[in-house]
């Protein structure tokens, strides 16, 4: 190959790695002690996946996806400004019309026009998804799975970008409509964020006027630079025939186990090759390895898998159906 192109394509991944982690270095400055949480949110982010938090009220939910949305820069694209990011606040009497958008009839012209709604941004907090209707839900799905809405009849294009943060309290089950199993399908993660440690919550106390002023005067990234890390990422970094089949073999190990009443899907898998490789791209490889696949498949699946009534430990359910795959892959390596 050539010299030139080679190079070429090493720059394009350390420009990457750079958006990747400018992002990170942006959103730790407004959320404090979950490292961790950014990291996935990110890697959701630039996998073209969406998350869903799931914890009680106060646990930072709201801040880290307020503070990723603000970190992209707002553009002019086809001659209409696209807001960053948009906060919907899901309820029951919510309609779809609510969340997609309306037909609004001007009598000037005699024609409808469509009124953009809250759907048309970069970053979507989708907040207590779980409290509005079906209907709404539905509605939800179609942007999710496709980047569009569909009102009276005519489809819309959401942006390329379009990343949903959808949260919920699980313990509050009064006026709620459980997500069904399709919807929760398209969430790439399902994330509990948890307390944070004593240090990190002392330091949101006190830092509390200094985060503010560092929002007011930060540095973002560009929307066109993170669809070209996107684009970088899915062809740069490698994903092995024999990555890919661990992770069948780990699908089907769970699939035919006793203990699992509903095995993960076929679109999991998918979903989960390009985060994969962002995962790889944040630890500076160009190929996907086991370390990789152990971090990332318990985040995806832990939403996907059912297991039979008196059967609680998922993660020892996992554990046993990922031993002989990883080992096979190890061995498989190790003969390279």
């Amino acid at each position: 190959m050539n010299t030139s192109v080679i190079e070429s394509g090493e720059k394009e991944f350390i420009r990457a790695q750079e958006v990747l982690l400018k992002l990170q270095d942006i959103i730790k400055q407004q959320v404090l002690g979950r490292d961790n949480i950014i990291e996935l949110a990110i890697i959701a982010l630039i996998a073209d996946g969406h998350i869903l938090l799931e914890d009680f009220p106060g646990s930072g939910k709201t801040t880290l996806a307020k503070a990723l949305g603000e970190a992209i820069e707002s553009e002019q694209i086809a001659g209409e400004c696209t807001i960053p990011f948009r906060r919907i606040q899901f309820t029951p009497d919510l309609l779809p019309s609510d969340v997609t958008g309306v037909s609004i009839f001007d009598t000037k012209t005699d024609e409808f026009h469509f009124r953009n709604g809250p759907l048309f941004a970069y970053v979507i907090l989708a907040d207590e998804i779980n409290r509005t209707s079906p209907k709404v839900q539905s509605a939800m799905l179609e942007a999710m799975g496709e980047k569009q809405v569909t009102v009276d009849n005519t489809t819309y294009a959401l942006d390329e970008l379009f990343f949903v943060i959808a949260t919920q309290n699980p313990l509050d089950l009064v006026g709620t409509y459980p997500l069904p199993t399709p919807q929760l399908d398209r969430f790439l993660f399902k994330i509990t964020m948890g307390h944070i440690d004593r240090e990190a919550e002392l330091q949101v106390l006190d830092s509390i006027n200094e985060r503010k002023r560092l929002l007011s005067k930060q540095n973002k990234v560009n929307r066109d630079d993170i669809l070209k890390a996107r684009k970088t990422i899915n062809e740069q970094i490698k994903i092995s025939r024999t990555i890919k089949t661990t992770l069948v073999d780990i699908s089907r190990n769970l699939r035919e186990d006793d203990r699992v009443l509903q095995g993960n899907s076929t679109r999991s898998m998918v979903l989960l090759l390009p985060a994969l490789q962002v995962h790889a791209a944040l630890r500076g490889r160009n190929y996907v390895s086991s370390e990789d696949i152990e971090i990332l498949i318990p985040e995806v699946l832990n939403h996907r898998i059912e297991l039979v009534p008196g059967v609680n430990d998922f993660e020892k359910v996992l554990l046993e159906s990922m031993e002989r795959p990883l080992e096979e892959l190890a061995k498989s390596t190790l003969a390279k």
